[in-house]
């Protein structure tokens, strides 16, 4: 069985300590987290995690028995990627000279990433979007020579008009 990477948006009570709990569980698991981003909702009292895993189905679905079993768990609900739109925002700091700004300016532009900072020698890029433009930019970068990069974690949301946050759906 080979391991794949799995979008799990987990609905929980906006406490304290619920981030460490949940984490804590796919650490015992020996699940390593590719990404996790979490937020408030549209509902003050309801926070948003967005967990991205590598790991087998199996596996996964046992850690998402377990998950269902935490008191502050409201839901759990594994992203289909077509049926779901994701996006992560990038910072990166390229090496910049007089002889490559050009080229560095084209590829912002290329990927609709915006120039954020510029010093004599380096240039600041932020670029939002899916895992694959992210990748495709920073590899056309690495030429010129990353000097700093941080991304945060994948915001991820079904499309189409239902709701996992629907009151009525808990």
């Amino acid at each position: 069985m080979t391991s794949t990477k799995h979008t799990l948006s987990v609905l929980v009570e906006n406490k304290p300590g619920v981030l460490a709990r949940i984490s804590a569980l796919f650490s015992r698991r020996g699940f390593n987290i590719d990404s996790l981003a979490v937020g408030p909702t549209e509902h003050p009292e309801i926070s948003r995690m967005t967990v991205v895993v590598d790991v087998d189905l199996l596996p996964l679905e046992q850690v998402t028995k377990q998950l269902n079993k935490l008191v502050e768990v409201l839901k759990v609900v594994e992203l289909d990627p077509l049926a779901s739109v994701t996006s992560q925002v990038v910072l990166v700091k390229v090496r910049a000279e007089a002889n490559n700004r050009s080229g560095i300016l084209e590829t912002a532009q290329m990927f609709k990433a915006k120039i954020v900072d510029t010093t004599p020698d380096a240039m600041t890029l932020q670029v939002y979007g899916n895992s694959d433009k992210i990748s495709a930019m920073l590899e056309i970068l690495q030429p010129y020579g990353i000097k700093e990069l941080v991304q945060s974690g994948v915001v991820a949301i079904g499309r189409g008009p239902r709701s996992i946050t629907d009151r009525s759906r808990h």
